[in-house]
Formats: C-alpha cells, sequence, structure tokens
C-alpha cells in the first residue's frame, strides 16, 4: 500500500482549505486491487508521445498532441507493467483513435481545437500518429480497442473483452490524464470495477492537469499509486488467473491505425 504520510503529486496545486477538506471528509480511502485485473494502456501512440523524448514546445511543432517529454518517462513504467502483466500470463488492453482520411468523424473535436485537422493522414507523414509507440508495441496476446472519443469505454468493445476475460478490475495508464485516461477511469468506475491509476505511468500536456486530475481520481474513483507497487502486487499473483488468453507471441507489424485529435 503506498504511503499516505509522503507527499503527492498534486500537494503543491492544493490550498490549506483543499487539505483540511480532503481530510475531514472521508475521501481518499484506499480501495484495493481486484482479484483479477487487466492493465489498460490508454492512447500511448506518437500523436501524444511524440517520435523522441524532446521540450514539449518543440514536439508540438510536429505532433499538435504531444505531451512532450513527460511521455517517454511513464513511457518506461508502462514497458515494465508490461512485462510483468505478460510475465504473469495476465491481459494488456491497449487503446487508441481511428479516424476516417477525409477526417470528417472527428466531429465535436474540431469545435475546441484548431489543429484538429492535422490528425487527418498526411503522405509526408513518416510515422503513424495513432501508431502505439514501438518501446511498447503490443504482442499477439495483447488487445487494441479503437476509440474515437475520450473513454476507452464509449462506442468500443472494451467492455465486453473484460467480461470475456473475466475480469473484476482495470489498472489504467496512458494519456493524457485529464482527458482519455479519466474518462475511462470514470467509465470503469460506473460500471463497479475497482481501478487503480498508475501514478508515474500517466502524462499530460499540462502539469497542472495531469496532478490536479490524479488528486482528484484518487479522492473519489480510483487508487493512484505508484507504478513500483503495481509492479509488486501482479507479481505476487498466480499465472493461472486468465486461462482464455489469445495465444502468446509478438506481433510483426502493429495496428496500421490513424489518430483521433483529442484531450
Amino acid at each position: 500500500m503506498t504511503d499516505t504520510s509522503k507527499p503527492r503529486i498534486w500537494d503543491a496545486f492544493l490550498t490549506e482549505r483543499d487539505k483540511k477538506v480532503f481530510a475531514a471528509s472521508g475521501y481518499g480511502t484506499h480501495a484495493g486491487y481486484g482479484k483479477r485485473p487487466a492493465l489498460l494502456v490508454i492512447d500511448v501512440s506518437y500523436g501524444f508521445a511524440g517520435d523522441r523524448p524532446e521540450p514539449i514546445l518543440e514536439s508540438i511543432k510536429r505532433w499538435a498532441n504531444s505531451c512532450g517529454e513527460e511521455s517517454w518517462d511513464a513511457i518506461a513504467k508502462i514497458r515494465d507493467l508490461i512485462d510483468v502483466f505478460h510475465d504473469r500470463k495476465m491481459p494488456v488492453i491497449f487503446t487508441t483513435g481511428v479516424v476516417r482520411a477525409d477526417n470528417w468523424d472527428a466531429g465535436s473535436w474540431s469545435w475546441k481545437n484548431n489543429r484538429t485537422a492535422e490528425s487527418a493522414p498526411r503522405p509526408q507523414q513518416n510515422l503513424d500518429a495513432n501508431a502505439i509507440v514501438s518501446a511498447i508495441a503490443p504482442a499477439q496476446q495483447d488487445l487494441v480497442v479503437l476509440k474515437q472519443k475520450p473513454s476507452g469505454f464509449f462506442g468500443s468493445n472494451l467492455a465486453s473483452y473484460l467480461t470475456l476475460l473475466g475480469c473484476d478490475s482495470v489498472i489504467v495508464t496512458g494519456t493524457t490524464t485529464s482527458g482519455c485516461v479519466r474518462a475511462t477511469v470514470l467509465d470503469a468506475f460506473s460500471l463497479n470495477y475497482r481501478v487503480a491509476v498508475a501514478e508515474d505511468g500517466c502524462f499530460d500536456r499540462s502539469q497542472a492537469s495531469h496532478a490536479i486530475n490524479l488528486c482528484d481520481m484518487h479522492a473519489k474513483y480510483a487508487d493512484v499509486v505508484p507504478a513500483a507497487d503495481i509492479v509488486a502486487h501482479i507479481k505476487a499473483q498466480p499465472d493461472d488467473l486468465f486461462p482464455n488468453l489469445p495465444a502468446a507471441g509478438k506481433q510483426s507489424d502493429g495496428p496500421n491505425l490513424r489518430l483521433v485529435s483529442g484531450a
């Protein structure tokens, strides 16, 4: 269990009133892990991470939705989580976006971002913006869910996959903390899954949004814990919890998908 006496990433953003309210209200209770968790990796694509670690203001010149170099710190933690889930033969599920070549189905994304048109496929682009970064490319036994809105559950088959696997809980990682991660966490909570979020396995383009959304999720919807705590917990699990996973092995190519411009 995380030592709650240690400083948290959101402490610097809270007022003294906020701290007293959280202390008195009962929120932030440790809910605990479920018995059959799946790892969710939300939208860790080149479009959101860029193609290399570099300052965000440089990265967004080429990748409008990039979260910059912090993305790659989180990706290293996500890699650790994927490895331990694979080792224990437990499910790993990726989400990423999909959009028509003419960008027609970007829909409401275009109402709040004047660079949404850059989400459409561009012939000169060497990397597909919606391809999951190669450092954590899905293995053959992993599942990939396509989506067009923030939550991994909205309009997708994620819930049906979790039902098929017999999952009672999810460990959530990815990006952005304040957008697609948060939306997925709220839907998982609403569906009565136990939810944990890897604090250092998530990233966002806004430092304040990242910290405050972790705080709010921890208060009400999920246990926000370091990736190392999750790794230790998963290592202690048996490797026969999920006999119906697809066969193991490495995919030769990642999914050929297109970016949905979004949060």
